[in-house]
């Protein structure tokens, strides 16, 4: 009885153990079954009989691969990697290849094993080496065992070879070092008839090639062989061994055609050697089935990527022209995607299949039509841009939400480039944003006001267009805000009737404040909106003549709006009519014509010499003078500007630091403090403030007074400029002329702190355009106490030796309340003694 005790019960077999595990109706039942075997296989693991061991690891594998954990199963793989049974071995390879990793240390002890059966005289025991070789192998084991494989490669068993060659292939991704070692046994391989050798050596010799330029080289001399092959493949007959749809072995085809692109690369005799194959292959390939597309697709794709004929590339576009047609989904949208790609190489192929890509703007599948969109604009030019325009707004109309912003951006950028003319831009942006409503993104109302106000002749026509819409619907945001911008700005001449708008009919001062009204009070109106609608009616008190009272009232309402913003501009709007109203008039004239934003254009295509952190300098003594001619590294204009661009000698292309698209003058006002000719702040366009500043003292304060106090003619001129007044701080400057030096001017700045808080580590930068001379000394400190509590000097010295007018901006950094701010404004209201 005893004897009968000791005696271990049988494991179940592995179908045994799924037949269960199956079963289990929870997933607490079948956690249940699994601890309950693995308790079992850890009884039988300490047994030193191990006739059961290969059939408790198998079962321990598929437990793995359920998610349960089986890392107590590693060192029994090693022992049956050990065994000389191949079943054993079978079981013992595949367990180390899922249960093992370079990252664990139990690993290296496979080595050894590893390389006992690379050399085997049986091919199957070789092949689990090699594979469990590739699988786990880490950087030292493949420095270890990688004379050994290189020495399988040159077997002369194409089975064990072609394991070999994939081995090997993975060695090189661990350790492209070695990739030398396998250089020449890899070039012989080229030779070989076997097809799975060659598909194996074709994938090597592209990793080798993308990993290294020299062998690129090196192999780019066996492009007439691999030519050869192809010519072979597609020529042969029937061969039922690789034969795919009536395709002659298409794994084979499209790994050398994807060899061929990158061999001919940049490379005009390598590709003349194979451009007449590729046009053999894609002449010959039969396109009734999916196989012979996959491989038209990649003769796209090398035909594209070398440098092949042009009559070659047109006969790539139009095999996938002919992909547009397919009925399979998957192919057009492969076709639409691989045009997006190749559109830049050969324009005008492409443009002949325009008809096509616009029709797939109708298809049913989202991807493809997203992708149709996107193809669609890339191909827009002045010849095709009223056509273009016509399918697009009819795609706009039924697109899904989710395209809507990027194709109203992407009309008005493209109309913006190849409009005709203006009035049929005008029509065009104005029926984009009716149509996409409040998907339309912001920075398209910016645009699309410095379009209007660019359009001189066409101010009419436009305020009474947007008017008209505004009073017919006021539940579209963008639209309702460029309405509000344009009635504010020209609203006397919708008084004036207009033979070209017959519909609108005769417009009094009273309509107009009443729609404005009625958009204010709407509660749908956004907070955005509602500001320029208040500032519009300001600006209609100097344009309207009956209203001023009405005005005044519809202001005022809003002194105690639950809004901060609404309510400071309606306070100080107010006020303006109060205790102001003689300087009205003044203040709320016309804004002048708005120039591009381009940098090339606002600054005159001058570069700007940054001086760097005055904090870095050296003492006033041996401060840093920069030459026109001369940038280092954090000179470039784009350093203050942001992220525009870094490269000393680039050509800014917009004012805007953070964004990529060309931005407007509005963009720049909203962001930027900027004085202008006369010294006075130009009020918020379209009712938008920089960010809660002093909208009355940015209009009535000292600037307009300063510059007047600096017209009187003397040598030293000392009243104060305001450079910068938002959030708190407040830059002033104080100039004078050197009287030293009759080119030189010397700035004087001085820094102040209004707000409750605060600022530390403040950082004073300015830059001026490359025909002058900057030289900024150290300032005298780098804290701001608030409340006026103190103040930081620092002198700007300008050396301006051609006497032109003293343009400057500013980037100004510090740290308030834990949080890192970063402003910038610009400066032109120098006076004129600087440099006369």
């Amino acid at each position: 009885m005893n004897v009968l005790s000791s005696i271990m019960p049988t494991p179940k077999r592995l179908r045994d153990l799924i037949r269960e595990i199956r079963s289990a109706r929870t997933q607490a039942e079948e956690r249940a079954v699994v601890q309950k075997e693995c308790a079992q296989i850890r009884d039988s693991f300490r047994e030193t009989d191990n006739t059961y061991r290969c059939r408790n690891v198998a079962k321990l594998l598929y437990i793995h691969m359920l998610g349960y954990p089986a890392h107590f199963g590693q060192l029994e793989c090693l022992k049956l990697i050990a065994s000389p049974k191949f079943t054993d071995k079978r079981i013992g390879y595949l367990g180390a290849m899922l249960l093992l990793d370079e990252r664990q240390d139990i690993h290296l002890l496979v080595t050894n094993s590893l390389k006992n059966d690379l050399g085997h005289q049986t091919q199957y025991i070789s092949s689990l080496a090699m594979c469990t070789l590739g699988s786990i192998c880490s950087a030292e084991m493949s420095r270890d065992l990688a004379g050994e494989v290189e020495k399988m490669i040159k077997s002369s068993n194409a089975y064990i070879k072609k394991k070999a060659i994939l081995c090997a292939y993975r060695i090189i991704k661990k350790v492209p070092d070695l990739m030398e070692m396998y250089i020449p046994s890899t070039r012989a391989l080229l030779n070989e008839k076997n097809h799975g050798v060659l598909l194996t050596a074709v994938c090597l010799i592209t990793e080798m090639c993308e990993k290294s330029p020299d062998t690129l080289t090196h192999f780019r001399k066996t492009v007439p062989q691999l030519v050869r092959i192809l010519k072979n493949l597609i020529m042969s007959g029937y061969s039922p061994e690789h034969d795919v749809s009536g395709v002659s072995d298409p794994f084979l085809q499209v790994k050398i055609l994807r060899l061929l692109r990158i061999l001919g690369k940049h490379d005009a005799e390598a590709s003349e050697t194979m451009n007449d194959i590729l046009a053999q292959v894609a002449t010959n390939t039969d396109t009734s089935k999916n196989v012979g597309h996959s491989i038209l697709y990649e003769i796209v794709l090398t035909i594209m990527g070398i440098k092949s004929e042009s009559g070659l590339r047109v006969l790539a576009v139009n095999i996938l022209g002919r992909f547009l047609l397919n009925n399979d989904k998957n192919i057009r949208y492969v076709a639409l995607n691989t045009l997006l790609r190749v559109v830049s190489a050969d324009y005008n192929a492409v443009q002949r299949h325009r008809t096509t890509i616009v029709d797939c703007l109708k298809d049913t599948d989202i991807s493809i039509r997203r992708r149709a969109m996107e193809l669609s604009f890339a191909l827009i030019n002045a010849n095709n841009i009223r056509g273009m325009m016509k399918e697009l707004l009819s795609f706009l109309e039924s697109c899904d939400p989710e395209f809507k912003s990027d194709t109203c951006s992407n009309i008005v950028t493209a109309t913006e480039k190849y409009s005709p003319n203006k009035r049929w831009h005008v029509d065009t942006v104005m029926r984009v944003m009716r149509i996409a409503g409040n998907y339309v993104h912001n920075d398209i109302v910016s645009i699309v006001i410095r379009l209007i106000a660019t359009a001189n002749q066409l101010h009419s026509y436009s305020v009474r267009r947007l008017y008209f819409e505004l009073k017919q619907d006021n539940s579209q945001q963008p639209l309702n805000q460029v309405a509000s911008w344009c009635v504010g700005e020209y609203g006397e001449q919708l008084l004036v009737p207009c033979e070209e708008d017959d519909d609108l009919g005769p417009v009094t001062e009273e309509d107009v404040v009443r729609v404005l009204q009625r958009c204010l009070e709407n509660n749908n109106s956004s907070v955005v909106t509602k500001e320029y609608c208040i500032t519009a009616l300001m600006k209609l008190s100097t344009r309207f003549s009956h209203t001023r009272d009405s005005l005044l009232n519809v202001v005022s309402r809003y002194s105690s709006s639950t809004q901060a913003e609404l309510q400071q501009r309606a306070v100080e709007y107010s006020t303006v009519f109060r205790k102001f109203d003689h300087m009205r008039a003044g203040l709320l004239e016309p804004m002048p014509l708005m120039e591009c934003s381009r940098t090339s254009e606002v600054m005159d295509g001058a570069e700007m010499d940054l001086l760097q952190s005055p904090t870095t300098q050296k003492p006033a003594s041996d401060s840093v003078k920069i030459a026109p001619q001369t940038q280092t590294e954090g000179q470039n204009i784009f350093d203050l500007l942001g992220d525009v661009g870094s490269s000393p000698m680039s050509t800014a292309t917009t004012i805007a630091p953070h964004k990529s698209e060309p931005v407007d003058l509005l963009s720049l006002l909203d962001d930027v403090a900027v004085i202008n000719n006369t010294g006075s702040m130009p009020a918020p366009l379209g009712g938008i403030s920089s960010g809660g500043g002093d909208l009355l003292g940015d209009m009535l304060g000292s600037p307009t007074q300063n510059s007047n106090n600096m017209m009187n003619g003397n040598s030293n001129i000392s009243a104060p400029i305001v450079a910068f007044n938002k959030n708190g701080l407040l830059i002033e400057f104080r100039c004078e002329r050197d009287n030293m030096s009759p080119t030189e001017s010397i700035v004087h700045v001085k820094a102040s702190n209004t707000s409750p808080a605060q600022m530390d580590d403040f950082v004073f930068q300015a830059a001026v355009p490359k025909s002058f001379q900057l030289q900024l000394q150290p300032p005298s400190g780098n804290q701001l106490p608030p409340l006026n509590s103190g103040t930081i000097s620092q002198v700007i010295k300008i050396n301006n030796t051609n006497k032109q007018p003293i343009r400057m901006r500013l980037k100004l950094a510090y740290s308030q309340n834990g949080d890192t701010v970063t402003e910038m404004g610009e400066v032109n209201s120098f006076p004129p003694q600087l440099w006369q």
